[in-house]
C-alpha cells in the first residue's frame, strides 16, 4: 500500500512518518472491516448460516443456499465475506467453504468456552445507542445500563455465559478459602448485579444445598432471570428480586457475589460496605472483575482495548447514571479495586485466581 499526504489539509509543524501512516491506515482498514463483519456474523446466527456449516463438510454457496433458504447472491457474498475474514476456510481449487474446529468453537457451538458470538450483539448495541449517549456525553449526564437496547442484554447473557460454565464452579469458588466446602454443605448466597442470572443458575445447579438469591435493579433481568432458573431445573434453590447493590434484603450472607459489575456503580465503596453488613461473621465476598494492570501503559493490548472501548460506552455512562458517579472503568486494576475494599471496611483482600480476561478477588472482614 502506498499512501501519500493529501493536498488541502491544515499543514503540520512536523511530517509524517510514511511508514507509520500507512501502517495506521491498514490497521483502520482492518477494523472497519471488522466492524463491518460484525453485523454478518450477527446474521450468521439468525439465519442458521454457521449450524448448518457446522453440521456439513465443505460446501459451496448453492449448498448453503439450498440448506437455509437464503437465495445464493447473499450466501455466496457472506461466505466471501467470512473467509476474507478468516472465519471460514476456503478452498480455491474446489470452490467450498468450510468450518475448521477452531472456527466452530468460536462461531458455532453455544457451549464452547470460545464461543464470542455475544459479543457481536454487544458491539450492535453500541451502535444502535450511539446517539443517546453522545447526547450523554455532550450533557455530561450518565446513560443507565436500563436505557440501552434489548442487543446489550441479550449480548452480555451470551458473552459472558462461556466464561462463567468454565471457569465459575471449576476454579473459581474452589479458589476461595474453604467457600466450596460451605456450599457443599449448604450456605447462603447473594448474586448483586445478577442480571440475566447466569452465574446464580451455575452455582446454584452445582451446589443443590445451598441457597442462592440474585439481585439486580433491572428488572426485565430479573424476570429473565427467573425464566433461565426454571429452564434450568434450579428454581428450587434460587430466587430472584429486584433491588440494588446499597439495599438488596438480607443478612448472614456465607457468600456475596459480584460478576464484572462492582466497575459500573455509581458507589462500588457503598456496594461493598453494604456487603460487608450483610455478609456472616466469617463470610466472603468474591469480587470478579475485567482483567487489568494497574498502570494504564501495561493495558494498552487487545484486551484492554476492548474493556476501554466497552467502558466508554457502557461501564462509564452507566456509573455516572447513579448518584456518586465514581466511574471506576472496566480496567479499574487491583490496586484501586483493593482500595476500595478497604473504604468499605474489609481487611483482608487478594487474588484467588484469574484467567486471560477475568481476575477473581477474595474480600473477606
Amino acid at each position: 500500500m502506498s499512501m501519500t499526504t493529501p493536498t488541502g489539509t491544515t499543514p503540520t509543524t512536523q511530517a509524517p512518518d510514511q511508514a507509520k501512516l500507512e501502517a495506521l491506515v491498514g490497521q483502520a482498514v482492518t477494523d472497519i472491516g471488522a466492524a463491518m463483519n460484525g453485523a454478518l456474523v450477527l446474521l450468521g446466527n439468525d439465519l442458521g448460516f454457521w449450524s448448518a456449516l457446522a453440521e456439513s463438510g465443505p460446501t459451496t454457496p448453492a449448498m448453503l443456499a439450498d440448506r437455509t433458504g437464503v437465495p445464493e447472491p447473499y450466501v455466496d457474498q457472506w461466505l466471501a465475506a467470512q473467509a476474507a475474514s478468516g472465519y471460514v476456510e476456503y478452498d480455491a481449487a474446489a470452490r467450498t467453504f468450510a468450518l475448521g474446529p477452531e472456527q466452530s468453537l468460536v462461531f458455532a457451538d453455544t457451549e464452547s468456552p470460545a464461543y464470542m458470538s455475544g459479543g457481536y450483539h454487544i458491539v450492535r448495541s453500541i451502535y444502535e445507542d450511539l446517539p443517546k449517549i453522545e447526547d450523554a456525553f455532550v450533557s455530561g449526564r450518565g446513560f443507565g445500563w436500563h436505557e440501552h437496547d434489548q442487543e446489550l442484554f441479550l449480548g452480555t447473557e451470551q458473552f459472558f455465559r462461556p466464561g462463567y460454565r468454565t471457569y465459575l464452579t471449576e476454579s473459581w469458588l474452589p479458589a476461595l478459602e474453604g467457600v466450596d466446602d460451605k456450599l457443599r454443605r449448604g450456605a447462603k448466597v447473594a448474586d448483586v448485579g445478577c442480571g440475566h442470572g447466569v452465574s446464580t443458575v451455575l452455582m446454584a445447579q452445582q451446589y443443590p444445598a445451598s441457597t442462592f438469591h440474585g439481585f439486580d435493579y433491572h428488572t426485565g433481568s430479573i424476570d429473565r432471570a427467573r425464566q433461565i432458573a426454571q429452564d434450568e431445573g434450579a428454581a428450587g434453590n434460587t430466587a430472584f428480586d429486584a433491588a440494588s447493590a446499597a439495599d438488596y434484603p438480607g443478612a448472614g450472607f456465607d457468600l456475596i457475589c459480584f460478576f464484572d459489575c462492582l466497575h459500573d456503580m455509581g458507589d462500588p465503596v457503598g456496594a461493598l460496605r453494604h456487603a460487608h453488613e450483610a455478609l456472616a461473621d466469617d463470610g466472603t465476598v468474591m469480587l470478579v472483575e475485567p482483567m487489568a494492570a494497574d498502570s494504564r501503559e501495561a493495558n494498552m493490548n487487545p484486551v484492554g482495548r476492548v474493556y476501554y472501548a466497552a467502558s466508554t460506552m457502557i461501564c462509564t455512562p452507566s456509573s455516572l447514571a447513579q448518584d456518586n458517579g465514581a466511574a471506576l472503568g472496566a480496567q479499574a486494576g487491583e490496586a484501586r479495586l483493593r482500595h476500595v475494599a478497604e473504604e468499605a471496611g474489609f481487611t483482608r483482600f487478594r487474588r484467588a485466581t484469574e484467567t486471560p480476561v477475568n481476575m477473581v478477588l477474595e474480600i473477606r472482614p
